[in-house]
């Protein structure tokens, strides 16, 4: 890949994680409950949803997206209705359970599932893959060229995640109170029912 190239890709790609959408909004959420550490650990969910997809979209399925209506669809209500579902849960939580829930504290393994779900449930993020990143691969080094944009996203998403989970443990420092922390779990869950409204209508792309 040429520099001038690099030069517009990295800010424009790293423009795209810092977007405030429904997995940064995890994080910041995470990070205020359980610690920035915790919640970027969590991440890795998020990481791990993310790979495949851009492996789907440089080996050119991405396209199902566009292509196959019921697909879109389908992926795009699961997202929807999980994402409403964990949106639900933070409006209805009790003051305490913001570190605790239901008792007992909340697993990595959850917060890692939670992640993954909600990234591998928004159909943007894949049509993001499938748009953005080939508009700098180099055509006579295809696979080397969107292997290299691909991981650079993925670098780029894990500082977007740090930056997100600072933020979110600095607003902790000041819900320490129970009733407080209630209130940001309402506004949080208020939010991802937000969008999961956003995602319910996404139109699928013409082509």
């Amino acid at each position: 890949m040429e520099w001038d190239f690099l030069l517009v890709f990295l800010p424009a790609c790293f423009a795209l994680n810092m977007a405030f959408g429904p997995n940064n909004l995890l994080a910041t959420t995470n990070a205020a409950r359980v610690g920035p550490l915790k919640a970027i650990i969590a991440s890795s969910g998020r990481i791990a949803a993310f790979t495949p997809m851009i492996a789907i979209a440089g080996v050119g399925l991405g396209t199902l997206l566009t292509t196959s209506m019921w697909f879109f669809i389908v992926v795009k209500w699961a997202g929807a209705l999980y994402l409403a579902w964990l949106g639900l849960k933070l409006l209805m939580s009790k003051p305490q359970s913001a570190i605790i829930e239901g008792g007992q504290p909340q697993s990595m393994r959850s917060l890692i599932r939670q992640e993954f779900l909600v990234a591998a449930g928004n159909p943007k993020a894949i049509l993001i893959f499938t748009a953005f990143l080939p508009q700098f691969v180099v055509p006579e080094h295809y696979a080397l060229s969107f292997t290299i944009t691909g991981a650079l996203f993925l670098v780029m998403e894990v500082v977007a995640i740090a930056i997100y989970a600072v933020l979110g443990s600095k607003i902790g420092r000041y819900l320490r109170n129970g009733k407080a922390m209630q209130w940001f779990n309402r506004v949080s869950g208020a939010l991802m029912v937000v969008f999961s409204i956003g995602l319910l209508a996404m139109k699928r792309p013409a082509g």
